[in-house]
């Protein structure tokens, strides 16, 4: 098995509007794109579970012409609101960092 971390090219995190949160998960390779894809292990649950979202707010889009993964979520609080501790969004893409590939 292999961490998330080690098989993208690039994980990262940003805003998608002031509300939404959205993660790419990009590969070099297509056959590393297929392998993750093809495991099942990036799902409404995990992301769910990872993020305390409810599963029916998380949507996931697979990209194969860019051997992406694109993960979008409702943020917590709206970007710059009082109690938000990441404004850009950029540095919430961590807990995926470790999700194990089989």
């Amino acid at each position: 098995m292999d961490s998330l971390m080690n098989l993208a090219k690039v994980l990262g995190s940003k805003n998608a509007g002031p509300f939404y949160i959205t993660f790419d998960i990009m590969f070099d390779e297509e056959k590393t794109f297929q392998r993750v894809k093809e495991s099942g292990i990036i799902t409404r649950k995990l992301i769910s579970e990872l993020y305390h979202v409810a599963e029916e707010e998380v949507s996931i889009i697979d990209y194969d012409a860019a051997n992406s993964i694109k993960v979008t979520i409702p943020r917590k609080y709206a970007s710059g609101d009082l109690h938000d501790s990441d404004i850009y969004g950029c540095q919430q893409h961590a807990p995926l960092a470790n999700v194990q590939v089989p």
